[in-house]
């Protein structure tokens, strides 16, 4: 690819996608471009518009261009696994979902339109960057199974937790307040002055097993605190306690 640009990904023809389409028992086609490396929503396969499933997971997509309405027939979509980080207006004219996998990409927000897919039954959005759902999602009322887990939401509006027909709600991994220890008190955080990273290879075994004790107690806090997801990680350094010794030439000698 020219340079600066990201991944260009893999051209897909009208042939290879003829070739991709299959019966299931139910009679239903689907075309399944799964794990094909494609970067960019291929036209050609408007020609295939009349399937009544499309798996496009697994591959590099950025944004699903509105053509996708053209897409009548479609009863399930599986678009998990890219890097989408909106979805278009037009999703709502795909009125024959039942089915829509949305799971491990990079949403931050939903179209109000997603809540035209009157006739859904599954949904998946869990692993993406979402902060907020719309109430309106209540209106999903043919909803069985909702994974919204792995995102920042902090409140679950009362019009999706009562959907009728809901037998699956997935909210785990999400920053929300129900998940707090109740009796915790609001600030948790031990105060320090001073904080020294040593090397595990450079304390005693006695200093060594209070610094993890230390740290699963934060790891604990991390579950139910919310924070950035995209915190550093240093997984080879251990937090001294507040009673270390200040002086970290001493640590090492020990």
């Amino acid at each position: 690819p020219p340079k600066g640009k990201g991944p260009q990904g893999k051209r897909i023809t009208l042939k290879v996608a003829k070739n991709s389409v299959r019966v299931a028992f139910n009679g239903r086609r689907r075309l399944d471009l799964s794990k094909m490396g494609i970067a960019t929503f291929p036209k050609c396969i408007l020609e295939l518009a009349d399937v009544e499933e499309l798996d496009l997971s697994r591959n590099m997509l950025k944004k699903i261009p509105n053509i996708i309405e053209k897409f009548q027939n479609l009863m399930w979509l599986n678009l998990h696994s890219n890097q989408l980080d909106e979805l278009p207006a037009a999703i709502g004219t795909l009125r024959n979902l039942t089915y829509l996998n949305l799971c491990n990409n990079k949403l931050k927000s939903l179209p109000e339109e997603l809540t035209l897919l009157r006739s859904l039954r599954t949904l998946n959005l869990g692993l993406n960057c979402l902060e907020t759902i719309p109430t309106t999602l209540g209106t999903l009322k043919e909803l069985i199974e909702l994974d919204l887990f792995d995102n920042a939401l902090t409140i679950i509006p009362k019009s999706v937790k009562k959907l009728p027909k809901l037998e699956k709600l997935n909210v785990k991994r999400n920053p929300l307040p129900e998940f707090a220890e109740e009796e915790e008190p609001i600030d948790t955080v031990k105060r320090i002055e001073s904080l020294y990273l040593v090397e595990k290879k450079d304390l005693c075994s006695s200093c060594l097993q209070t610094c993890q004790g230390e740290r699963d107690e934060l790891h604990k806090l991390e579950d139910v605190t919310p924070g950035p997801s995209n915190k550093p990680s240093f997984p080879s350094l251990v937090t001294p306690n507040s009673s270390a010794r200040e002086n970290q030439e001493e640590w090492r000698m020990k």
